[in-house]
Formats: C-alpha cells, structure tokens, sequence
C-alpha cells in the first residue's frame, strides 16, 4: 500500500489550524483556553523535545519516542503527578479519582479498579456491547428513510448504556443516559481547563475565578454524579450480586485481603472515572470514525467487503474480533487521528533530565498524542486516513508513538475493552449504514478535555 503524499487516493481530514510557525506563549494560552489544540503550529510536527516559560511556570514538550518513554517508562516516578491543570479540570466532577490522582492514592485506587476490566470478563461483556449496538441499528431501522441524527449523541448514548450494562451491572435508563452525556458535555464547555493561575505558576490567582462559571461547571458536574448516585443506590439495594460490577467490589468488603469497603464518596468517585472514560473516549473514537469513512469511500468499500465476507447478516462475537483486521485497522487510524485525550501532562517531583534538556522540581512535562501521531519524521503521509497502515502485515509502531491509551504504568485499564467494543459496534452498525455528514454541515474540532468532532455531528442514515 502507497503511504506516501499522494492525498488523491486518501482522503486528508481536518485538523485544528495552529498557523504555520509558533507564536508567544502567552497568545498560545490565550488560544488554548478555547481549545487546546489550538496553540500548536505546523512547525512543532516535527520538533523532537521544546520548552517554554509562562511567567513562573517552566513547560518541556516530549515529542520523540525516546522522550515519552523516559517520562512515561523509565522515570515514572518523578513523573507520575499530575499537572495543575489537569487536576482543576478533572476535580469538580472527579473529586480524588482515579484520573486526578496520583501516589500511593492512585496506586491502591487502581488496583481497586483493575478486577471489574480483567480480559477474562470480555466473553461477560461482549454479549452486551452486541445487544447494546443491535439496540441502536433497531432504533435506526424505526426511522422514517433519509433521517438525520446526531451521531455524537447517538455514540454517546449507546456507550452510556454499554459502560452502565457491563462494568456496573445496571440498566441505566434513556433518560439517564441523555443526563450524564449533555452533563458532561456541558461540564467541557464550563470548566477552567486552562486558567491563568495554573498557567502562570500564581495560585493566587484563583481568587478571581469567575463565580459564574464555577456554579455551572458544578451544576454540570452534579448532574452527572446525580447519575452515578443512582446507579450505586440501586447496587446497593439490589440482592443479586454481580462477578464484574464495579461498584459491588467497590462497596464490599475484601475478606481475603481484609480492605474495607470505599465510601460512598469515594465509589463515586471511581465510578465517575470509569463512566466517563468507558463512554466518553469510545463515543468519540466512533463518531470521528463514520465522519472519516464518509470521506473516504475506497475505506467504507473495503470495511463493507470484510463485514460482508467474514458476518454476511450475522453479528459479531468475541471469537469474530480477529477476523476482522480492517474493521480494527479503521479504528485504530481513527485513534491515530483523533487521540480521545491528546495531551498527557505531569509535573516533575524534583530536578531531572530528559535528553539534553535539565529541568527544574515543579516544570510541567506535555505528552501530546495529537502532535505524535501526525508527527513528520515518524509517519508517511501523517494527515492522511490510511487504515492499511495498522493492517497485520505492517509493522506495529512504537508503543510511545502510538499512545492513544497512554503508556507505562498509567495505561488505560480499558484498553482491550475500549478497542474490542469499538470494533463490534463499528462492525454491527456499518453492516447496514453508510451514515452522510449533513448538508452543509461544516466538521470542526472541538477540544477541552477530549476530543470532539465539534458540539454535534448531524448524519443522514443511508443504508
């Protein structure tokens, strides 16, 4: 296959335009508090290892495999805390969560959490990921010919309903679903990503938070732990226990170890980061998905012929997952693309180097998966959608090139859970739809904590 600058055969995407060359860093931040990819020019494609200073607060950007692997890998304790903006992000609606934290809390949190994703309960949950998407295309096939959705709410949803069915062993209701998807989605546009007082290193400088805006990041965040509450209070009051439910591991007692049970508060929390997570990054993954195969029909052709071939008019089950490398290969160049969290940021505990750069106790560390994935001198043609790049017989890429669940300690729990749902329900609903972009409907990237193809994505069903 011909990876090279040849964009007649491939279909190139859009991607956030960050001007050729860089500019201040200051402007940078002022761009970045709407969108965060915002800042990064073409220029940085290509750079390797980069600093630069806002006021106080020293920044290093590893760009390089070699980089990412000392940071993530080889020197992970030092860089295993959290950025301040990533923790002011993340704690309204987290509190202490897996996500947020870091340290011995983050170690035993994690080992909490690890059981209820073990690969062993994939054969539970894949029945479920299957009814849940069939779910779907049923509802899809009760519209009249020609209606629109909006993909992303629709993504959303089913995932909502997937996470809720497998890892918590709840029927969480439509309603339910549609509050904790328009919260979050709310709770993105409300909360101070990017605010001047963790830019800058100045604390103080929370002191002049707009009240406003807090009240509605809260409100946000309490519409979606409301849900959360609900589904713990009926665990709680339900006499048939789960094997895979988190929140029941989470509200039991250990006997063997002899660990109590987490606080309401905490399961909460942990439940939080497992909602989100399990829904948010895999509806977004999808619906970036039908937006680039509408782009690309040689790719929808080729998916068509693999599930035509290998399903015919069945569905798909877990022993099906390896039968169908392109139907994996489209999802994962979707991943290359559009990487759900595409920046990864710590702070350095104490003094360090990495490469030829020494840096200080306290300088933030940026691992950018959106500048990785579409970096010059690592991919042929980087903009392009090419799933036979990820096809068996190429060559993997380096795992800290390639990091759409993150690398080293810190990997996502959910990484063969996310991949393997994300393939079932792409296979299920594309066997009988080739959804259209809208007319006149223009594609834009959205980025605040993850990454969107804008605040909806209006598609025509066409089967």
């Amino acid at each position: 296959m011909n990876f090279t600058n040849d964009n007649a055969s491939h279909f190139v995407p859009v991607k956030a335009n960050g001007g050729l060359l860089p500019v201040h860093p200051f402007f940078s931040l002022l761009k970045a508090r709407k969108n965060i990819l915002a800042p990064f020019s073409e220029a940085e494609f290509s750079r390797k290892l980069f600093g630069f200073k806002i006021l106080r607060q020293k920044y290093l950007v590893c760009n390089a495999p070699e980089h990412v692997r000392a940071t993530f890998i080889e020197k992970h304790e030092n860089f295993d805390k959290k950025s301040p903006q990533q923790r002011t992000a993340l704690e309204p609606i987290l509190g202490d969560g897996l996500f947020a934290s870091d340290g011995e809390l983050w170690k035993e949190r994690r080992d909490a959490c690890a059981p209820a994703l073990k690969s062993e309960l994939l054969p539970l949950f894949v029945p479920l990921m299957v009814e849940t998407a069939l779910e779907v295309r049923n509802g899809w096939d009760r519209l009249p010919p020609g209606s629109s959705v909006d993909m992303l709410q629709e993504m959303a949803k089913m995932t909502a309903r997937i996470i809720g069915r497998t890892v918590f062993g709840d029927e969480v209701p439509e309603e339910e679903a549609t509050q904790s998807v328009t919260g979050f989605h709310e709770y993105q546009k409300c909360v101070e990503q990017m605010s001047f007082a963790d830019c800058f290193g100045i604390p103080a400088l929370k002191l002049f938070t707009n009240p406003l805006k807090l009240w509605n990041t809260r409100r946000a965040a309490r519409d979606v732990q409301d849900v959360i509450d609900r589904i713990i209070a009926r665990r709680r009051g339900s006499d048939i226990s789960s094997p895979h439910s988190l929140i029941d591991l989470f509200l039991q007692q250990d006997a063997a170890s002899g660990k109590c049970p987490m606080s309401n508060r905490a399961a909460r929390n942990e439940a939080i980061v497992m909602y989100m997570a399990g829904h948010e990054t895999t509806a977004n993954t999808l619906a970036w998905c039908w937006y680039l195969l509408d782009g690309a029909p040689r790719v929808r052709d080729l998916l068509k012929v693999e599930l035509d071939s290998v399903l015919g008019d069945r569905l798909p089950g877990l022993d099906d997952v390896p039968k169908l490398p392109y139907t994996r290969a489209v999802i994962e160049e979707t991943l290359r693309l559009y990487p759900p969290v595409p920046i990864l940021s710590r702070q350095a505990r104490s003094g360090d180097k990495i490469g030829n750069q020494s840096i200080e106790a306290g300088t933030i560390i940026m691992v950018l998966p959106w500048l990785l994935h579409r970096h010059k001198l690592y991919w042929e043609n980087p903009d392009a959608f090419i799933p036979e790049r990820f096809l068996p017989d190429q060559p993997r890429p380096d795992k800290c090139l390639y990091l759409p669940f993150s690398v080293g300690p810190r990997v996502c729990l959910g990484l063969r859970f996310g991949l393997t749902e994300s393939i079932l329900c792409l296979a299920i609903l594309a066997q009988k739809y080739s959804p259209k972009i809208g007319d006149g409907h223009k594609v834009d990237i959205s980025c605040r904590l993850t990454l969107r193809p804008g605040d909806s994505l209006p598609m025509r069903l066409e089967v």
